[in-house]
């Protein structure tokens, strides 16, 4: 399944799944299901979470082990919270480089 996390843009018609929070996201990669998620950082109101808890999420699953390689794309248009987002995803790429 590809996800495209986003609160205002259209999703692209690559995309199977459109969520505009981080907590729907969430639940999507815990199906095991996602293949790539690409994530926007702002996601409006502050209980709809960032696309950062996002990667968070998936650094700290990545490093446990709970979580199979994923594609990560980011289309947020904050720069820093892009630079936090490819912060967390390189972590999680390199826990799943030592496992694999």
């Amino acid at each position: 399944m590809k996800v495209w996390l986003d609160d205002e843009r259209s999703m692209p018609p690559e995309f199977d799944q459109h969520v505009k929070t981080a907590h729907e996201a969430i639940a999507l990669i815990e199906t095991g299901m996602v293949t790539l998620i690409s994530l926007d950082h702002d996601l409006g109101e502050a209980q709809n979470g960032t696309g950062y808890d996002v990667a968070c999420f998936i650094e700290q699953s990545a490093y446990v082990g709970q979580l199979a390689p994923v594609e990560i794309l980011i289309h947020s248009a904050n720069p820093v919270g892009r630079i936090r987002m490819e912060q967390a995803i390189a972590m999680a790429r390199q826990f799943w480089e030592r496992n694999i």
